[in-house]
């Protein structure tokens, strides 16, 4: 993560981008039906698309997720229980560590062996802070079976060699009788970790480098190829050399190789926001690679939501105009996203490389009283409709998005959660994240509807946002997000080849468009129960004004 890429994303027209449903208003449905086409089924909504990001930043990682083994603070193994029995709620499917920033200065050996011997570092991406060191490969690897999640590890390009990223993958993953997997167990874990993501760097063009496209490339070939994963678990399978070798004599662009069902996916340092230039130079040279010697699975993409001014946007106390300008900057990731994949699919049309945005949220003004660059900020209702708002953009763009990761897990900008010594509370954030769980690795279904007008002076935005899909429990489930603050909005449901005659969920919404979750009153934005049944034949579904609403429906 870095300031640098406030730069593009403030820098973007003011018109909003028209969203999906945008497409959708502008069919010839009639206003107030929403027709969902569960007999078209489309891509499957990667579970790995509502992944989290956990950086060395101010107190998301020290105080948020570690309180080390001797704290009073519930734990085990020195990881808060509470923390953790709020992320295994929401199912967390893979989590981003060490950075962001941090992670193009983090050494990984720093991190390993007795914790009292470990050396202590000075965190200076963000503020100055002590780095103790103490969580480190096997904490965090810990704390990732802790709540079932995999792990996308980012090596460190910008101050590490490729040789240290290398070491660091055969710690995590070599099998006796090499060397680093009996050093591995000396210090406490015999099995290898799986790895199932590794991100070659991170914002290369601003906190990693900076380095040009091309210049980028350049060093990221000798990463993807010399960094290897060597847990058996993870192995691909044996490649037939004398059956590619026609192909590989003649430099005729290839696929990518065979791999397995758990073998481990290399991510690219990607664009910033819109911009296409990493994007352009890193696809072009991945479509004239040899597999053998090179290969990415997917391109990481940075965008975030900052407001009318960069660390200003007001967290609380905002007018519905700043409401509106917040939300008007979400609808831009989907033109980010199609520019993205337009270039993508120029050079890979059959899709193997996916779009993973692996840092993503609103960044707002930090709360008074903290450390600016520790970017503790409060969550409001808000910055929930931004969430559901830029998932809903994910989920319509599943046939290339399979991974994001939004920035960041805990104690941090948009974050799931917030500690303070013993005490946490859950964000509005988090509720969204509960109620979307159905969508995990569902199947998306188009859906057709006039999404109605929300304007607040020169903003125009659609009122209502939505997406379908089949859940992997068979059920059709919807999520309805009315941007409006001041209006309601009524639909009727139509299911092609379902009769419904009823549907049933929750509904987030609050009573302020500010209003926020703390200490002292954590429900003040909790989802409600909420359900809706068939009269005459139709079943109609009221949106509360400012509400995400996710039902399932029932034959």
């Amino acid at each position: 993560m870095a300031f640098t890429s406030a730069a593009a994303s403030f820098a973007q027209t003011t018109t909003p981008a028209p969203v999906a449903s945008a497409n959708v208003a502008a069919s010839q449905t009639a206003p107030g039906t929403l027709t969902v086409q569960a007999d078209q089924p489309g891509p499957v909504i990667n579970r790995d698309i509502f992944g989290q990001f956990a950086e060395h930043l101010g107190t998301g990682i020290y105080g948020g997720v570690w309180v080390g083994k001797d704290s009073k603070i519930p734990n085990v193994r020195g990881v808060r229980s509470d923390v953790v029995g709020a992320l295994k709620a929401i199912k967390v499917p893979v989590v981003r560590w060490p950075g962001g920033c941090f992670a193009d200065e983090y050494h990984w050996r720093n991190g390993i062996g007795p914790a009292s011997k470990r050396k202590v570092t000075v965190n200076s991406v963000w503020a100055g802070a002590v780095e103790p060191n103490t969580f480190g490969t096997h904490e965090f690897m810990d704390f990732a079976e802790q709540i079932g999640s995999d792990a996308y590890v980012s090596v460190n390009m910008g101050s590490g060699t490729v040789q240290e990223a290398a070491e660091w993958m055969e710690y995590m993953t070599a099998v006796p009788p090499a060397t680093a997997a009996k050093e591995r167990a000396a210090n406490g874990r015999k099995a290898p970790y799986k790895v199932k993501y590794l991100g070659l760097g991170n914002e290369m063009w601003g906190c990693g480098g900076p380095n040009t496209p091309d210049e980028y490339v350049t060093k990221m070939k000798g990463f993807a190829h010399f960094v290897h994963n060597f847990n058996p678990e993870q192995a691909a399978p044996k490649v037939d050399f004398s059956l590619i070798a026609k192909d590989l004599m003649s430099g005729k662009p290839m696929d990518s190789l065979p791999s397995g069902p758990n073998s481990m996916m290399r991510i690219a340092a990607g664009p910033n926001s819109a911009d296409p230039s990493y994007t352009e130079v890193i696809m072009k040279a991945w479509k004239t690679r040899s597999p053998i010697y090179w290969d990415i699975n997917g391109i990481s993409l940075h965008q975030y939501t900052w407001g009318s001014m960069p660390f200003n946007e007001l967290a609380t106390g905002f007018a519905e105009k700043d409401y509106a300008t917040v939300l008007m900057q979400t609808t831009w990731m989907e033109r980010s996203v199609k520019k993205h994949k337009e270039i993508m699919d120029k050079y890979d049309p059959k899709k193997h490389v996916a779009l993973v945005v692996d840092e993503w949220g609103v960044w707002l003004k930090p709360k008074a009283g903290t450390e600016q660059m520790f970017l503790q900020q409060d969550q409001s209702l808000r910055d929930g409709i931004a969430a559901a708002m830029n998932i809903n953009i994910f989920a319509r763009h599943a046939d290339r998005v399979r991974m994001t990761n939004i920035a960041q897990m805990v104690n941090v900008l948009q974050a799931m959660i917030v500690t303070e010594g013993p005490k946490m509370v859950l964000a509005p954030t988090y509720h969204v994240y509960k109620m979307y769980v159905p969508f995990q690795d569902a199947t998306f279904l188009p859906i057709t509807f006039n999404a109605g007008e929300y304007k607040v002076g020169n903003i125009t935005l659609p009122q209502v946002d939505a997406i379908a899909a089949k859940g992997k429990d068979g059920k059709v489930w919807l999520s309805l997000t009315n941007l409006d603050p001041n209006k309601s909005a009524e639909f009727t449901a139509v299911v092609a080849g379902v009769t419904a005659s009823s549907a049933a969920g929750e509904v987030l919404t609050a009573e302020r468009i500010d209003s926020i979750n703390t200490f002292e009153t954590p429900r003040a934005v909790t989802p409600k129960p909420i359900s809706f049944t068939a009269a005459d034949g139709k079943l109609v579904f009221s949106l509360p004004p400012k509400s995400v609403t996710v039902v399932r429906l029932e034959p």
